[in-house]
């Protein structure tokens, strides 16, 4: 219980966050709305002090080490960390495809899992995927925005990146749903909690490389560029591909899944 204590205190305190929070103008007014998109980052000045730290870690640990395992390790090793790493967050996605009323992606979901876990060794190959049953994330920010909880302001949180109270709270939920995580609470194995969410976030950093590096060239403002990609996707993964952008979707470590780019694609086995 102590373990989880700080988890249950963010989730509290970010409650008052997305409850307290403007609601947006209605989409059709698309002036207003592009308006209140533009200007919802009242924390901003602390917000870009974030984002120097994250940037600072990230070329001094995890761009060096995301690059060496991209260099180090073939292509036929890293799509199968890559699809364990998929089945293990398939119990999250599943509870969230429930709640979200999603039950077909939810059986979906269900036989993926079942499919990979056994047949697929433990989830390192994606047998489901071979048979025409497609993966898709889903976590309980986009749960909360289905049932209508508004973003609230931007935030750059540290280590974790973009997000909103609506997602911070999402991370908290999805950590403390995870059956894993409640495995390893429980047997006294919470390094491989550690674990998990290292190699996720290794191999996911790996997966973003192309996109980070061609951001940095062509940015003239890394950070507004970052928050607008990071809202863009996030609306994407909402409206399950519906709205126009690039497939990225942020949850605690299973990092931005962009199934559009060119590396995740070779990663994925996918023409």
């Amino acid at each position: 219980m102590m373990r989880r204590r700080p988890c249950i205190v963010m989730l509290f305190l970010c409650s008052f966050s997305i409850f307290g929070c403007a609601t947006p103008p209605p989409k059709a007014d698309l002036e207003a709305y592009n308006e209140y998109l533009a200007e919802n980052d009242p924390l901003e000045p602390l917000n870009r002090s974030v984002f120097a730290f994250n940037r600072a870690l990230d070329k001094g640990v995890l761009q060096p080490a995301a690059r060496t395992y991209r260099a180090a390790m073939p292509l036929w090793v890293r799509q199968r960390i890559g699809a364990a790493i998929d089945n293990l967050r398939s119990p999250v996605i599943f509870v969230n495809d429930v709640m979200q009323g999603e039950i077909d992606r939810a059986l979906t979901t269900l036989v993926r899992f079942t499919v990979n876990s056994t047949f697929g060794l433990a989830g390192l190959n994606d047998l489901a995927g071979d048979i025409g049953l497609e993966k898709h994330g889903e976590d309980f920010g986009q749960t909360l925005a289905i049932w209508g909880a508004v973003p609230g302001p931007y935030v750059m949180l540290p280590v974790l990146g973009p997000s909103n109270p609506r997602d911070a709270v999402g991370r908290v939920v999805d950590f403390l749903i995870d059956p894993f995580n409640a495995w390893t609470a429980n047997s006294g194995r919470e390094s491989l909690t550690y674990a998990r969410a290292g190699v996720a976030a290794l191999h996911a950093r790996a997966g973003l490389l192309d996109l980070t590096d061609d951001l940095e060239k062509n940015a003239i403002d890394l950070y507004a560029a970052s928050r607008s990609l990071y809202r863009q996707t996030r609306a994407n993964a909402i409206s399950n591909g519906n709205v126009t952008g690039p497939d990225v979707s942020s949850a605690p470590v299973d990092f931005p899944d962009l199934s559009g780019h060119a590396e995740i694609k070779e990663l994925s086995g996918k023409p």
